[in-house]
């Protein structure tokens, strides 16, 4: 349960009065004690303004996505999931976006803060681990996908062996120089798959080439764009001599790639990343994520820890699956 104004005065060591006093900002308590509440409130993840604005909105029945990008695909599918849980229960969807030009942790505590809802589901919500630690003291249920903590329930995927499975593929078929079409580098989910695209060269003893991983100019969505796939591509395909293979970081970076070597007549055999619905129809051959899977498993964890705070935490990492379609061959794209 969330900390209250008995908590605060216990552990302050103070009487419950002198902690009203402080919240309502009367004359009549010394700097020294207000000092002590106000941090221990503060330690104690309590804002007595802000839970009471929260207090006055928070429907008892709501549950909170807090994403970075809602105008994805990724974000869409796992939305899509958590939608399908939440239809057959009473409950109603809100969705807090986060603002990449602040500061990320700020944004979340705001929202913890105000309790503007039951619990929370974090969306690729990348933080370091002290910073996820740092947010237990609201002590409101919350879960994480396609992220991991061990104070909280999470359900995620395993990167590093989706882009593994993916090289290693291409290099199973001959190919010697296998590019990766990259996007903004400290983006977690591209450090994640840098490793395991590095692991497959590594067995198959072929060095790492770092001209070889490529991303484009743009950085909106961290560079996971369809502009961005088509100018990675482009500047692959003036390499020389030209990748032999390319693993795309998402599908919708190679539906950009695909476009690039349309307009230029050049093509090269590529594997996507995510399975969305498009790639299907595009015979784009790709590591599937179960987005709306992740979604749906997600939800029902934070409902069960909404409903038994004591439960066991719950870590799921799914083990991603290539699905080989027409675009790993160059005659089929």
């Amino acid at each position: 349960m969330p900390a209250t104004i008995y908590d605060i005065a216990k552990k302050a060591g103070v009487s419950i009065a002198t902690v009203s006093r402080v919240f309502n900002n009367s004359a009549n308590v010394s700097d020294k004690a207000k000092k002590k509440v106000l941090a221990v409130a503060d330690e104690m993840g309590y804002h007595p303004q802000a839970f009471a604005q929260g207090l006055a909105s928070r429907k008892s029945n709501t549950v909170m996505v807090v994403v970075p990008v809602i105008s994805n695909y990724f974000f869409m599918e796992v939305l899509g999931g958590i939608q399908d849980k939440l239809s057959q229960q009473n409950y109603e969807l809100s969705i807090f976006n986060i603002s990449p030009n602040k500061d990320i942790q700020e944004q979340v505590e705001h929202v913890l803060k105000r309790r503007w809802a039951e619990g929370y589901l974090f969306i690729s919500i990348h933080m370091e681990e002290e910073k996820w630690e740092n947010l237990e003291k609201y002590n409101v249920p919350i879960t994480l996908i396609d992220e991991y903590f061990q104070g909280f329930d999470s359900v995620s995927v395993d990167n590093a062996q989706g882009a593994y499975r993916a090289t290693k593929h291409f290099l199973e078929q001959g190919y010697a120089r296998v590019a990766m079409l990259s996007a903004l580098e400290s983006s977690k989910p591209i450090k994640d798959r840098l490793k395991g695209y590095k692991k497959a060269l590594n067995e198959h003893e072929i060095p790492f080439d770092n001209t070889l991983v490529v991303k484009g100019d743009s950085m909106n969505r961290d560079g996971f764009t369809e502009r961005a796939g088509y100018e990675a591509m482009i500047k692959m395909l003036e390499m020389n001599p030209m990748p032999e293979a390319c693993l795309c970081a998402s599908d919708i970076q190679a539906v950009g790639a695909l476009k690039a070597m349309q307009d230029t007549g050049k093509k090269l055999p590529i594997i996507g990343y995510d399975d969305i619905e498009l790639a299907e129809y595009m015979g784009l051959s790709t590591i599937r994520q179960p987005m709306r899977d992740m979604g749906f498993f997600a939800t029902q964890n934070l409902l069960d820890r909404m409903n038994n705070s004591e439960k066991p935490i719950s870590q799921t990492i799914y083990s991603p699956e290539l699905t080989i379609r027409s675009s790993t061959s160059v005659n089929g794209v």
